[in-house]
């Protein structure tokens, strides 16, 4: 089990690699709110999202012999690019699988990053399956998208970074809100942040289709996703919780929290608005969660992680036309 004492390892590892990303204060959101509501924004980072910081902790610790065989991986975007951008920094070769509906701008940058893509259909083809034979054929190391302790301690430096610049604004969260897909970056968080704040909640955001921790966490167990779920939320479309990653979101976490996709696109609009900054529809489930009343922040410090920024115009287009209505 990973744990604080390996964010802190993981941070060092990064120092100088990832980017510490801005935790933005005195926006409209408090006064509509009446807390304050601090904005962790990780669309600034390289690849447009966090999982840069998972994918170089885990592959900076590569044997020389496992780096030459280099690595597989499945995702339907944004850990693709963040492995693919990690692979190139240290020489590693790596082929991601990726879901032939993704985001044509997060397959287009994976392949611009010098990774070989490999498309599946998500509905009738398992991507751990084709990633587990490719692996086992090149003899490359497989790298897992959430249930991984060197992905979950790389992730969890964005905790690290929201407890550390909170301090220099005086401030300690009183609750922490997180997207969540399989876990990997909630559980990392919630290991960092409870380390230097036991008292402050952490909560999963995710959307309605694809409730699984919230569901998982209120039942104590794994729960799965229904079939012929849909949801604008291409990146947070993993089917239950990770097995790590749940044994630690069940010590760690206080709950979960889930948004419709219309309240998704209300986010990124406003983020747009208000921010200036570019969300995808996965990044923005905990800043739609705060913008929807999903948690009641009056009089209270809410740090809300906004985790990436990679969408594709077609769908981009619409949504912020509707900003100015």
């Amino acid at each position: 089990m990973p744990t604080a004492a390996d964010v802190l390892a993981a941070a060092g590892r990064l120092a100088g690699v990832a980017r510490e990303t801005p935790l933005l204060a005195d926006t409209t959101l408090d006064a509509a709110t009446g807390g304050r509501i601090l904005l962790k924004l990780e669309p600034l980072q390289h690849t447009g999202s966090f999982k840069v910081r998972g994918a170089f902790n885990r592959l900076v610790q590569l044997s020389p012999a496992e780096r030459a065989a280099g690595v597989v991986a499945f995702s339907s975007g944004n850990h693709a690019q963040g492995v693919a951008w990690a692979a190139r920094r240290l020489g590693v070769a790596a082929a991601i699988v990726m879901p032939a509906d993704a985001p044509r701008a997060k397959v287009d940058n994976t392949r611009a990053l010098g990774a070989e893509v490999i498309l599946y259909d998500r509905e009738r083809e398992n991507r751990e399956e084709i990633a587990a034979r490719l692996a086992a054929g090149r003899g490359a190391t497989l790298v897992p998208s959430y249930d991984d302790p060197h992905i979950i301690a790389g992730q969890g430096t964005v905790g690290l970074e929201i407890m550390r610049q909170s301090a220099v604004l005086g401030l300690v969260p009183d609750d922490v809100i997180v997207c969540c897909s399989g876990g990997g970056l909630v559980s990392g968080v919630a290991l960092a942040v409870r380390e230097a704040a036991p008292g402050t909640r952490v909560f999963t955001a995710e959307p309605e289709a694809f409730d699984d921790a919230r569901r998982s966490l209120a039942a104590g167990r794994r729960e799965r996703n229904p079939s012929g779920g849909r949801s604008i939320c291409d990146a947070l479309q993993a089917p239950t919780p990770g097995v790590l990653t749940f044994a630690l979101m069940q010590h760690l976490l206080a709950g979960g929290l889930a948004v419709s996709d219309d309240e998704v696109m209300h986010a990124m609009a406003w983020a747009w608005r208000e921010l200036k900054v570019v969300v995808e529809p996965g990044g923005a489930v905990a800043l739609a969660a705060v913008l929807a009343g999903r948690l009641d922040c009056a009089g209270r410090t809410v740090a809300v992680v906004v985790s990436g920024g990679n969408v594709d115009a077609a769908l981009y287009a619409p949504v912020i036309r509707t900003a100015d209505r």
